[in-house]
């Protein structure tokens, strides 16, 4: 062993702190979130690296109650790997996400799915699966596309007359209506 070896053992001990710091907010995921409802706001890194943060999800988990009857539920993570990847996809990193559906009580999709067809029985927002979203500054229908793009759940479009896109984490599907 000579005197470089244990002076390059040194210097690389004392500056991977620095280099950890830098690279775990590289790959930090950060959501964006307006719920048009409650209009409650929420910018939240939500995973570093292959990490979920335990508390961003209780907080994505209130953000994303029933906002009829204030229950919450444990929203599936991949939800937010999904968006954040659309997203990326669709180059809407810093753009704002509402948020116009996420958790359904049971007894709120009933009363939905008496008032529109378009409600699922079983829907996935019971579940914690769903999303109805739009992206500031990014059209639907590219959202749509970008969404099926990613062969990731199913992807609702209600064409012109809605104001989201529904995305899930259940089996790849499209529909439109």
């Amino acid at each position: 062993m000579n005197r470089r070896y244990f002076l390059g053992l040194a210097l690389s001990a004392a500056t991977a702190p620095a280099f950890a710091k830098i690279n775990a907010r590289e790959n930090t995921r950060v959501l964006n979130l307006r719920h048009v409802h409650t209009d409650e706001k929420l910018r939240i890194a939500y995973r570093v690296g292959d990490s979920y943060r335990r508390d961003a999800l209780a907080k994505l988990n209130h953000f994303l109650r029933d906002h009829r009857t204030d229950e919450t539920t444990f929203m599936d993570p991949k939800l937010f790997d999904l968006i954040y990847d659309l997203q990326t996809r669709v180059d809407s990193r810093e753009c704002e996400i509402d948020v116009y559906s996420a958790y359904r009580s049971p007894r709120s999709n009933a009363s939905l799915r008496k008032a529109s067809k378009r409600v699922a029985r079983n829907s996935l927002h019971i579940t914690g699966q769903a999303l109805d979203v739009s992206f500031v500054g990014c059209g639907n229908a590219s959202l749509r596309e970008s969404a099926i793009a990613l062969s990731r759940g199913g992807v609702g479009y209600y064409g012109n007359s809605s104001s989201f896109v529904h995305l899930d984490t259940g089996p790849v599907r499209t529909w439109r209506s």
